[in-house]
């Protein structure tokens, strides 16, 4: 049985995540989906679409790069804590596809007093092929996504 502190802070994660997501025009445009989100970690997904392709006929890195750092958002915003990124990292391992459906999963790693770190690995959802690794330092600055939490 999940303890009432446990249920708790996973609506908050939920709230979080949808309050994000409804503000979130790019996420949106590009088919953005959030999956999962629970305190600390996010799982988001997208399709690779022929507008998102490059001159080589391969993912845009850039796109890539969105879909890591909107999971990395709503991993790192999942305790209702208004926090900025800082610094990333990101490396590509693969190309990504026309037609590929991509699975972006986050994690925090670190947390202390107002810094954090996430780890965000971007891979295909048809064999788990890693697309792509992110890293992402995160600052909190203080105040709340939403005030609609439980």
């Amino acid at each position: 049985m999940i303890k009432n502190s446990e249920e708790n802070t996973q609506h908050i994660a939920e709230a979080v995540s949808a309050a994000l997501y409804s503000r979130d025009h790019t996420s949106h445009m590009l088919g953005i989906v959030v999956e999962a989100v629970s305190p600390g970690s996010a799982r988001l997904s997208m399709t690779v679409r022929q507008d998102m392709v490059n001159g080589h006929g391969i993912l845009h890195g850039g796109l890539c790069f969105t879909l890591a750092d909107t999971c990395l958002a709503h991993a790192c915003h999942s305790r209702n804590i208004r926090a900025v990124t800082h610094s990333c990292t990101i490396t590509y391992t693969a190309p990504g596809q026309l037609g590929d459906e991509l699975i972006a999963e986050g994690q925090e790693i670190w947390t202390k007093e107002r810094n954090g770190m996430v780890d965000v690995t971007v891979s295909r959802r048809s064999d788990g092929a890693v697309i792509a690794l992110l890293r992402g330092h995160v600052r909190c600055i203080g105040g709340v996504v939403t005030e609609q939490t439980p």
